[in-house]
């Protein structure tokens, strides 16, 4: 990891570490930090506006001189004014979710920006691939927010044996040395954490929501919302209970939006209600460090994991 490999060559930065574009909560100030560390930080445009982003890349750019990412959201309605920031802004790498990303490929290509999808499965990995994708995430259901129906372990090296040509990154429940030189073992160039950059100084979520992330278990990290299609993992609170509550009236998908309940009350530090998205490894989390204080701990992890000193 310590070594440059073809994914450090082709984003030109020193680790192979990503940190997860998480929406609404990857800014300016936490995507430098990262970059400035020696991996890769990515905004979370999410559902939010054209103008948020165009302030966020702007911030980006004055916090770093560090290569950096945009995460795009299929679904976002305005997905076609956010494409048009980032080629308009010159953002070097887009990564995206949420949705097919292959109706984008062409406007990215044009633009030289380099496109890395998120997607939850070996075929769609291979898919990828062939339309020209630069790189590709493959994220297990151990991670947070929406997740897919296959382990990190188990999808890490299949689609591996799919994939001749470009880079795999592994996501879910990376969050240290031990759990990334794992997937490495599995066959992935590179590692994207989400919840342990949460657990950051850097991150701009309230204290209390890092110290639910501190204080939360393998048995108190949940899954909502499953009959949706888009079931999302969180920390147990108030309102995981009343969206379980909602599904035994077998509600249409449309009337559970654990959405909708969020960004004021997380901002506020009132988490009862707030969706805390985080992923299983929570448990293993224990301390609020910097991100550059995380990724040298990787680094430096690996090397004694795999019995290196230099």
């Amino acid at each position: 990891m310590y070594k440059q490999n073809k994914l450090t060559n082709l984003l030109e930065i020193d680790y192979p570490i990503i940190q997860g574009g998480m929406a609404g909560v990857s800014d300016a100030e936490l995507v430098s930090a990262v970059s400035n560390a020696g991996g890769l930080g990515i905004l979370g445009s999410g559902f939010l506006p054209r103008s948020w982003l165009e302030k966020e890349i702007e911030k980006t750019r004055k916090l770093t001189n560090k290569p950096f990412g945009v995460n795009l959201l299929i679904r976002n309605p305005n997905i076609t004014e956010l494409i048009k920031v980032v080629i308009e802004k010159k953002v070097p790498i887009v990564f995206t979710g949420g949705g097919n990303p292959l109706p984008l490929f062409p406007h990215l290509k044009k633009a030289g920006i380099k496109i890395i999808p998120v997607v939850g499965s070996a075929r769609l990995a291979k898919k990828m691939e062939e339309n020209e994708a630069d790189a590709v995430v493959v994220e297990g259901l151990e991670s947070g927010g929406h997740i897919g129906k296959i382990t990190t372990m188990v999808l890490v090296p299949q689609a591996k044996q799919l994939l001749n040509k470009i880079p795999l990154i592994a996501a879910g429940g990376i969050h240290d040395a031990k759990t990334a030189v794992a997937t490495f073992i599995l066959g992935a160039d590179g590692v994207q954490l989400g919840t342990r950059f949460l657990a950051s100084k850097e991150c701009p979520i309230h204290e209390n929501y890092k110290k639910a992330i501190l204080d939360a278990t393998d048995e108190n990290v949940v899954v909502v919302a499953r009959f949706t299609g888009h079931p999302m993992r969180m920390i147990e609170n108030e309102l995981t209970k009343k969206v379980r509550k909602l599904e035994e009236k077998n509600p249409f998908p449309e009337e559970v939006q654990t959405g909708k309940y969020s960004s004021s009350k997380i901002e506020s530090g009132n988490i009862k209600f707030a969706p805390l998205l985080c992923g299983l490894c929570a448990g293993e989390i224990s301390e609020i460090k910097s991100c550059k204080e995380i990724i040298e701990g990787i680094v430096e992890g690996h090397k004694k994991i795999m019995g290196r000193n230099e």
